[in-house]
């Protein structure tokens, strides 16, 4: 396969020549809707409900969720504006310190190749329902083919896949939300005989079970729910028209949130009472007591347990596609940027970063191969820090965007000529960065609450944290980077005002 070397444009904040603008609207808002559903709105929702009832679950999921809104918000202005495969890195990089940008560039790109690994360890026992004896490993193998085909086809290829995946999740969640609602109403009673109004809300302790602790809990589990919503951003260095369609896709976060997460939190809860112990099960080997399942089978449906395990691989196969892509875009925009080894930077003629891809789907296959063998304690310390750094992504955005905008005041910039214009700021990204480090520091709480500290689960919980910070030091001391001064922020040419601005809704200028 032929390649061609790539020169980065990325330090005037154009994307590099050579990727392909062939992401159009309807896959960015697919990957916007679709991006974060998956086991934990299909399988681990139940568990929400059991552990903090239905009232304290609608709270934690309204919660996190408006603080997910406001961190999209706030990516949708940096992203329509500065459109690069880097996203996040490169603002940290441009707009808060150079060795803050590494640190998140490297951190997340190994988040997501470690989540390779965890999608096709959760591929193996979703395979299983169906084919009990084949070796699960040679699942594995063969989705992590299709995944790396998928890739390395072109951009289209990836964006095509998760189209079609995120609309069968979607479908299926709209299904459930419709059907739902028809039984709590009486009009499709099936063998839900038990169901009365809304009387499972105020059952036993419900609706609120477990005071505060409970509900610190389940706000962790919202907040992993919600991870990958951040994908539209990487996915704007090849969006066709990045400053039409990142606002678009943003707005669809706020819709998706509302109908995906906290209308079928709201149905499960009202049709099954918090107490039912299939609510307990968390993982997907337990899809046939999903509350999905519970629910479309007391409706009548006949294999509700096969069709929701095949909606569970559809979004188990599109989270490790979606990590695939992620990661391999982070790698090369780091290369490009001089933050990693300049092979990584060479395209294909398609506008594929083939080497960046080989080696993500390398670590994604040698972690998966770890957690079969005997260092399965290796396997879970990678899991735990993976998870961290999802949060540390998140953190990210809320800095760079609010120190970018500062930045671009201080230097008299016109806010109206921005793409688009986030309306909450500067209470958004504040907001954001409070409960997002309130959640991180809270990942693990319950290891200091019982008099004696579990200094094992405490490190393996937080380990990320001291390994980012190190990142950060270390490329400070090296190269002597330093925080970003206002004043000396680099910002690209602003496109002239489109007429249509208005139209598009953006927000009226608004103060610091």
């Amino acid at each position: 396969m032929s390649y061609m070397s790539t020169q980065s444009n990325t330090k005037e904040g154009a994307p590099a020549p050579g990727l392909r603008r062939t992401l159009r609207a309807r896959h960015l808002t697919m990957i916007a809707i679709g991006g974060s559903i998956g086991t934990g709105l299909f399988v681990a929702s139940g568990a929400t409900i059991a552990q903090a009832g239905p009232g304290g679950a609608l709270a934690a999921y309204i919660l996190i969720g408006a603080m997910v809104y406001f961190l999209m918000t706030s990516l949708g202005e940096l992203a329509a504006y500065m459109p690069v495969s880097g996203s996040f890195a490169t603002y940290g990089a441009k707009y808060v310190d150079e060795g803050f940008g590494f640190a998140l560039g490297w951190n997340y790109w190994y988040n997501w190749a470690v989540t390779i690994a965890v999608e096709l360890a959760a591929a193996q026992l979703v395979m299983q329902y169906w084919f009990p004896d084949t070796p699960g490993v040679l699942w594995s193998a063969l989705f992590l083919g299709l995944m790396f085909a998928l890739n390395a086809i072109s951009v289209r290829g990836f964006g095509e896949a998760e189209y079609w995946c995120a609309l069968i999740k979607v479908v299926t969640v709209i299904a459930f939300i419709v059907i739902g609602t028809l039984m709590i109403f009486g009009i499709m009673r099936g063998d839900f005989a038990h169901v009365n109004g809304f009387a499972n809300l105020t059952t036993g302790d419900a609706p609120f079970v477990g005071g505060l602790p409970a509900l610190v809990g389940v706000a962790m589990i919202a907040g992993f729910s919600f991870q990958g919503t951040e994908l539209i951003g990487v996915a704007a260095g090849e969006s066709a028209d990045p400053a039409r369609n990142i606002p678009r896709a943003v707005r669809q976060v706020f819709w998706r949130i509302l109908l995906f997460y906290v209308l079928a939190i709201f149905i499960i809860g009202v049709l099954i009472p918090y107490t039912d112990p299939s609510l307990l099960k968390t993982d997907v080997e337990t899809v046939g007591v999903s509350p999905f399942t519970l629910v479309f089978r007391h409706a009548g449906l006949a294999f509700a347990a096969g069709v929701m395990n095949a909606v569970i691989l559809t979004a188990v196969l599109s989270a490790g596609n979606s990590g695939m892509y992620a990661s391999t875009r982070m790698l090369y925009n780091l290369a490009t940027e001089g933050r990693a080894p300049r092979v990584f930077a060479q395209l294909t003629r398609n506008g594929v970063p083939m080497m960046a891809l080989l080696a993500t789907t390398s670590v994604g296959a040698l972690c998966f191969l770890t957690s079969m063998f005997e260092s399965k304690s290796v396997y879970l310390w990678l899991l735990n820090l993976s998870g961290m750094t999802g949060f540390i992504a998140w953190l990210g955005i809320a800095v760079s965007h609010y120190r970018f905008r500062k930045g671009f005041v201080a230097q008299g910039l016109d806010l109206n000529r921005l793409p688009y214009r986030s309306p909450f700021f500067p209470y958004g990204p504040i907001f954001a960065f409070a409960l997002c480090m309130i959640v991180t520091l809270g990942q693990n709480y319950q290891a200091f609450t019982d008099g004696k500290i579990d200094w094992a689960a405490v490190t393996a919980t937080y380990v990320g944290i001291p390994i980012f910070l190190l990142i950060w030091l270390g490329y400070r001391i090296a190269r002597k980077s330093r925080f970003v001064r206002y004043a000396e922020m680099e910002f690209p040419p602003l496109p002239e005002p489109r007429p249509d601005a208005s139209a598009r809704g953006l927000a009226p200028a608004s103060g610091e």
